[in-house]
């Protein structure tokens, strides 16, 4: 009898009543008490068999409710149902799946989302990565396969998922079974209920999430002389229930899950620019990829900034850790930054007045990474700053790439650091790539070899533009989730031919706009502009004359011809000019409406040391 005992006790967790059952591998089986040597065979075995039952469900429990992905979920329902406790299964949930936050109402349609072991209900199903599982009975699970069911009122089907009847079970081909033919009639069509064989044994199951039915759940066993075991008993259908009730709660989680997932990962890209701005003289490209949804919604950012004088502000930064904490320093960092940047102010400036804002939201909070960078098209130079980011590539006109060494510093958030700014020549044909470390560092490939393997893949590709540069740059990627998030900014400089630049320092004095409009009419007639001649002159005369009266300084007046002809007044006072009414005797304030009605475009810019008014028009053709 002992041998007897240890030799049950020895095998896997089954539901009793089967005469092989697979072994449930994703736990170790739990083995019954050891038996008095002066207990009855009699009392033994049911005591066995019970163990075995409670070992399955405990088994079973812990692998429905360890995943947070619906696909996980599903396929972890189908593998501790088939083939220990049915010889196939089938999940139908609403379509569309519900807002489980809240009573989704009746449930007007369901569709299969994954099947175990059958065929049964499957129309024009596509091939999916679940292929891959197959049952003892050679079929395949699948997810999402044929068309959606609609539920009609009042019938079998409706009957089950709003009832509190924990199950509705039968044998088909006898008269008990005529209600559970009729539901698998409505789920399958008479062709489907047709390739169940009569002996069939049949257990239908409502799927219940916290507010509502989330779907159905089919269990079927083969007829006896097929499988060797026997119909589903009252043990067996219980069973079932237990895990019906589990894999029900365990869809809802799934569905709340992906619910919060995809909230935080829209708060996140809503946080982001929707395009970046087309500056003259150079080409820009951004690529972001949120990580799995096991790392939450992270804090990486990426953002482009205009400034006075046809340069452009770049900036990549990583808010250190994933929730929706780090987003919302994200946003609120990125916003700042763009604040700062229109300052003019250096880079390293800003990210001293970064950090000090980071300060400022709290010591408790997420620390930052960052690196900025200002690209001048006419000077072909670009000054960048860093705090502790992973460092930019840059690439040569000659196609060589090479990592801008940089003082990283500390991360934004520390307090008390020096940042520094490096300024670096930006010829003609050159490119910058900015990123963050979930490009370069992951689970398996450390950042230091990140960093040279996206080198040297840089270096070796032949790309033409910031998006291939991008694009590039993802390749280096292995395949598989990713644990953090990318953010990618691509930039190729083609800078400004100083003949399309002309440049004065007029002091302020009364002759002034005078020989301002005589400056700007002399480079329009050798750029072959004379068409706008006319409006030029007369737009240069009002800003240059609102300068002189509030400056202290030198004016300065900038003329630059790319796709458009830009012009740019600058002076040292920090007061912003704005359109205002004139009544007919007002002898000021119309210059700002004549700029309106003339210009294409216009606007004035704080800067550091005073602010720049400018407009736009665009050339003739």
């Amino acid at each position: 009898m002992r041998d007897q005992l240890k030799t049950e006790a020895e095998q896997p967790p089954a539901v009793p009543g089967q005469r092989s059952a697979v072994p449930f591998r994703a736990h170790a089986p739990v083995k019954p008490p050891a038996a008095r040597p002066d207990q009855a065979a009699s009392a033994a075995e049911p005591a066995a068999g019970v163990a075995d039952r409670l070992a399955y469900l405990d088994a079973a429990t812990r692998r429905i409710n360890s995943a947070l992905d619906l696909a996980a979920t599903l396929r972890n329902i189908g593998r501790v149902l088939v083939p220990t406790l049915a010889d196939a299964a089938v999940v139908h949930l609403r379509d569309p799946l519900p807002n489980v936050e809240r009573e989704p109402g009746f449930p007007e349609e369901l569709r299969i989302h994954h099947s175990t072991g059958t065929r049964i209900g499957r129309r024009g199903r596509k091939s999916g990565a679940d292929d891959r599982h197959r049952s003892r009975f050679g079929s395949r699970s699948t997810a999402d396969t044929g068309p959606a069911t609609p539920v009609t009122r009042g019938g079998p089907l409706a009957h089950i998922l709003l009832s509190r009847r924990p199950a509705e079970s039968a044998v088909l081909g006898t008269p008990a079974a005529e209600r559970t033919e009729a539901l698998l009639r409505e789920l399958y069509g008479t062709r489907g209920l047709a390739r169940l064989a009569a002996g069939t044994s049949v257990v239908a199951l409502p799927l219940r999430g916290r507010k509502a039915v989330l779907g159905l759940l089919v269990l079927i066993r083969r007829p006896p002389e097929r499988t060797g075991r026997p119909a589903f008993d009252a043990a067996d259908t219980a069973t079932a229930a237990h895990l019906a009730t589990q894999a029900g709660l365990a869809v809802d989680t799934a569905l709340r899950y992906a619910r919060e997932w995809e909230i935080a990962n829209e708060l996140q890209r809503s946080m982001l620019p929707l395009r970046l701005p087309q500056s003259h003289g150079v080409r820009l490209a951004q690529r972001y990829l949120p990580g799995e949804r096991g790392a939450q919604v992270g804090g990486d950012w990426y953002d482009a900034v205009p400034l006075p004088g046809n340069r452009v502000a770049l900036i990549v930064g990583d808010v250190m850790g994933h929730s929706l904490t780090s987003a919302a320093i994200m946003g609120q960092l990125r916003t700042s930054a763009q604040t700062l940047a229109a300052l003019d102010l250096p880079p390293h400036e800003v990210l001293y007045h970064l950090d000090e804002q980071a300060q400022r939201l709290g010591r408790e909070q997420h620390l930052a990474t960052c690196v900025y960078a200002v690209y001048d098209p006419i000077a072909n130079r670009v000054v960048l700053a860093n705090a502790g980011h992973v460092p930019p590539v840059l690439v040569r006109p000659d196609g060589t790439a090479e990592l801008v060494e940089l003082d990283s510093g500390a991360p934004i958030g520390v307090g008390g650091v020096d940042f520094n700014s490096v300024e670096l020549p930006a010829p003609p044909g050159s490119a910058l790539l900015l990123f963050t470390d979930g490009l370069v560092e992951t689970r398996t490939r450390p950042l230091s070899d990140g960093l040279e393997v996206l080198r040297a893949r840089i270096e070796a590709a032949r790309w033409q533009s910031p998006e291939q540069l991008c694009q590039e740059a993802l390749r280096i990627l292995p395949p598989g989730d990713r644990g953090d998030d990318i953010a990618l900014l691509g930039a190729c400089f083609d800078g400004i031919p100083a003949g399309d630049v002309a440049h004065w320092y007029l002091q302020p004095r009364n002759e002034t706009p005078g020989r301002a409009r005589r400056l700007a009419a002399h480079t329009l007639r050798r750029w072959g502009l004379d068409e706008l001649s006319e409006a030029t002159e007369l737009m240069v005369s009002e800003l240059v004359t609102n300068a002189v009266q509030h400056a202290t300084r030198p004016v300065t007046l900038s003329l630059v011809r790319t796709a458009r002809l830009r012009c740019e007044v600058g002076d040292d006072s920090p007061l912003l000019p704005r359109p205002r009414r004139t009544g007919p005797e007002d002898e000021r304030g119309r210059g700002l409406q004549i700029v309106a009605r003339c210009a294409d475009r216009w606007g004035a810019t704080r800067l550091g040391t005073g602010k720049v008014v400018w407009f736009e028009q665009r050339l003739p053709q």
